[in-house]
């Protein structure tokens, strides 16, 4: 599952979940992915905010529409939901993803070059490297490392 933050024309910033860059691509073809807000076809890929957090949009002119980080924003319940959502979104993680340790970026950049076959991945990455993966246009998502016995 690959998460993509997304933008209309219009400055509407939204997510989009997909099954792969393939299917996501497909969908654009099709004229199946459009804005929640203003139902517009006209819709980007935009850097997510996860995978270079340390970057800073300028203000725009729809700011109402998105933080002034540039981040998607969303109401979140509190405390131990939150907890419990992130260990179940983890947990997923580790269950479908292919765990490639210290490979991470070599072979994110392979599977977005399609040099290797397109599955889920995870592994390690320093921020140096996922902001390289990033400046590519390769949608990764940041979590914090986790032992798996804590999930449970």
């Amino acid at each position: 599952m690959i998460i993509y933050d997304l933008c209309c024309e219009n400055g509407h910033r939204f997510e989009g979940w997909f099954q792969s860059a393939t299917d996501y691509d497909s969908q654009q073809e099709r004229l199946l992915v459009c804005c929640p807000q203003c139902d517009i076809h006209v819709v980007k890929r935009v850097p997510s905010a996860v995978a270079i957090g340390s970057h800073h949009v300028e203000e725009s002119h729809h700011e109402s529409a998105h933080t002034k980080s540039g981040a998607s924003t969303a109401m979140m319940p509190a405390g131990t939901q939150v907890m419990a959502m992130y260990r179940q979104l983890v947990q997923e993680m580790v269950n479908k993803c292919e765990d490639v340790g210290q490979s991470f970026v070599e072979e994110a950049r392979k599977i977005h070059y399609k040099e290797a076959p397109e599955r889920p991945i995870r592994g390690n990455a320093t921020e140096e490297e996922c902001e390289a993966l990033g400046e590519e246009g390769i949608a990764i998502l940041r979590l914090a490392n986790i032992n798996e016995s804590e999930l449970n």
